[in-house]
């Protein structure tokens, strides 16, 4: 029996929760004019604590895994600030009372088994892709529980993309159908289109119709920029565009080879009695310094 990992990204799953739980105080501070009062928000907090503990009851007894582990983001900009000061700019903090809860969900989890780690300067998508990465390259299963596409690129036999909101996996004829691309494109078609989630620039005047229309005639990026039979135009463009199309993807491309400091053992289900098979398959993650926590 090989070991299945469940790598929840965690203020994916939280702030989601707490969106829905707050949004009928908002709609009636909207009307009054008024800030949530401080009882409110104790009880939206308690409400998210509460969803979130029976989101991960249910993605537990879903997908039945070995091993689980809520990654968390650190509080603090990451590394991709450092490139690109405008990244993620204008996206809505996350509350203050929020954030202070965090500790006590990720108390909760500890109650079923479920560990937390927190980055000090990488995100939380860096931290999962480099677990998945490697655990897949030791014929593991790894399914990350998110709605975030950035994940899309991962996805490999061992390596599922689920959207815990919606119920469903985000796979390859997922991409198909949104993009028009393969998922091994996405890192070439989002460094031409640029991804306004997160801020990033992308070749003006690209869109998605067009970027999918160049990777499925060429391949990648790299034949589109080695092509001779591209318009003057749209090559004049391309090659005017090069360093910001270097920091896209230098942006959008996950980190996989982070030092972690812990063994795929230390994230085994405690709820669960695995065979010995699964403790045979243990994966040394890493031995690095142990930066996280």
């Amino acid at each position: 029996m090989a070991a299945h990992l469940i790598l929840i990204d965690a203020l994916n799953l939280i702030r989601r929760i707490y969106a829905v739980q707050e949004r009928p105080f908002t709609q009636v501070k909207q009307k009054n004019n008024d800030e949530l009062s401080p009882s409110t928000q104790k009880q939206v907090l308690f409400n998210t604590q509460n969803t979130c503990v029976n989101a991960l009851v249910k993605i537990i007894n879903e997908h039945a895994p070995t091993h689980a582990l809520a990654v968390f983001d650190s509080q603090e900009p990451c590394w991709r600030y450092q490139l690109f000061e405008g990244y993620k700019k204008g996206r809505k903090q996350m509350p203050e009372h929020l954030a202070n809860k965090l500790t006590d969900i990720q108390d909760a989890f500890m109650e079923y088994g479920v560990d937390s780690l927190t980055s000090t300067e990488d995100e939380a998508d860096d931290l999962i892709a480099t677990l998945a990465v490697k655990m897949a390259l030791h014929g593991q299963k790894v399914t990350i529980i998110s709605t975030d596409k950035g994940f899309l690129p991962l996805l490999s036999p061992n390596i599922h993309l689920y959207d815990y909101f919606n119920r469903r996996y985000l796979d390859e004829a997922h991409v198909q159908s949104k993009f028009n691309v393969k998922y091994t494109q996405l890192i070439d078609f989002w460094t031409l289109t640029g991804d306004n989630t997160n801020k990033i620039e992308g070749v003006s005047g690209i869109g998605q119709v067009n970027a999918a229309k160049l990777l499925n005639q060429y391949g990648s990026l790299k034949s589109v920029l080695e092509a001779t039979d591209l318009k003057e135009s749209l090559s004049d463009k391309l090659t005017e565009n090069l360093d910001k199309m270097e920091l896209a993807r230098k942006l959008l491309t996950l980190k996989k080879d982070i030092p972690l400091g812990f063994n795929l053992k230390d994230i085994r289900l405690t709820s669960l009695t695995p065979s010995p098979d699964v403790e045979n398959n243990v994966v040394a993650i890493n031995t690095g310094n142990n930066d996280y926590k």
